[in-house]
């Protein structure tokens, strides 16, 4: 295997930077499980996922009907501010279609049909990531905190069938609708939260189409490994947005899914220059990566090495995550993840 070169330098400013920071996110944050809870219920993470099979749900031009409400489960919503509106440590909803939610009983629990359910669905799953976050140790005080300030979200302004994360004019994602309204699939939140976190790693992350690329399969695969650490594992888990897609992709080879994450594409062949079907070389090799040596340790060590990245090539940060292995889990895990991107062509 070819020789890697050290990032140990990277790996302890990330973490002598957390040490600094320590001190006063203990101060401005409050303790994990502080602030308001509620009961509500969502799609976990979307209701094809729960029950099994992609042929059997419709959107039926945004209605309610029996079989898709059973599959809405029961959650706790947490880190709410006690406003009765659906604001809270990691996530605030400050626009919508019809009414905002607010609720004074502590239970928001709504039907597809009604936009409040995509509001809750919005806070519950970019709360949920959060967490899952910071049960990694991206907290502040073990590494840095990842994407940890009110995150903005908007529901249904963005008048296509389209969602998108941006940090002009404001830091905020917007969901879209037209078919299955977005943010009823718990796949395209975290998809776009994945776009957010790279915002939030480094100011030079989108420095070339094919940082772009990375940063699209990285929202695939984030999608696919933080629905799994909060909902467990799924059916067809390498197809995204199960049931956002049913609105416009009935190919049956396709599995009906946004995209998928084990294609065969190889990295620099597969390369289209389009940022979507580029991002497909990545996804496959992160979730590949994943398998190879565990969940946390892939999730911590890409996500350490995307802290100040300059947005180069896909090599470029293939090396740091294997280094970032390396220092975090010692050599055989690296050699592990290195394979790891060796098989789709990147290393």
């Amino acid at each position: 295997m070819p020789r890697r070169r050290g990032t140990r330098l990277l790996l302890l400013a990330v973490v002598v930077i957390a040490l600094s920071l320590a001190p006063a996110a203990a101060v401005a944050k409050q303790p994990a499980g502080a602030g308001s809870t509620a009961s509500a219920m969502v799609f976990n993470p979307n209701p094809v996922a729960t029950i099994g099979s992609n042929g059997l749900l419709t959107d039926q031009k945004d209605a309610d009907y029996p079989l898709l409400n059973d599959e809405r489960e029961p959650v706790q919503l947490t880190h709410l501010d006690g406003s009765g509106y659906l604001r809270g440590d990691y996530a605030v909803i400050v626009s919508e279609t019809g009414n905002p939610a607010f609720e004074t009983d502590g239970t928001f629990v709504y039907t597809r049909h009604d936009d409040r359910f995509e509001q809750v669905m919005a806070y519950y799953w970019v709360t949920e990531s959060q967490l899952y976050l910071r049960s990694l140790g991206f907290d502040g005080v073990t590494f840095p905190e990842v994407n940890a300030d009110q995150q903005r979200v908007r529901i249904n302004q963005w008048g296509a069938d389209n969602s998108f994360a941006t940090t002009h004019p404001r830091d905020e994602m917007r969901f879209g609708k037209g078919g299955v309204d977005d943010a009823e699939d718990a796949d395209v939140i975290l998809h776009e939260l994945g776009h957010q976190i790279h915002f939030s790693q480094s100011d030079t992350f989108f420095s070339s189409q094919e940082a772009g690329a990375i940063s699209e399969g990285f929202g695939d695969y984030w999608a696919f490994t933080a629905g799994k650490a909060i909902a467990g594992p799924q059916f067809d888990e390498a197809c995204i947005a199960k049931w956002d897609a049913v609105s416009y992709d009935s190919t049956p080879a396709n599995g009906i899914c946004l995209r998928r994450l084990d294609t065969n594409l190889l990295y620099p062949g597969g390369l289209v220059g389009q940022v979507h079907a580029d991002g497909r070389i990545w996804s496959r090799a992160l979730r590949d990566v994943h398998k190879a040596i565990g969940q946390e340790r892939a999730d911590t060590s890409i996500l350490l090495a995307q802290f100040d990245w300059t947005g180069t090539t896909m090599p470029a940060l293939a090396e740091r995550i294997v280094d970032a292995a390396e220092d975090l889990y010692g050599p055989s895990v690296a050699d592990d993840a290195e394979a790891a991107f060796m098989a789709r062509g990147i290393l």
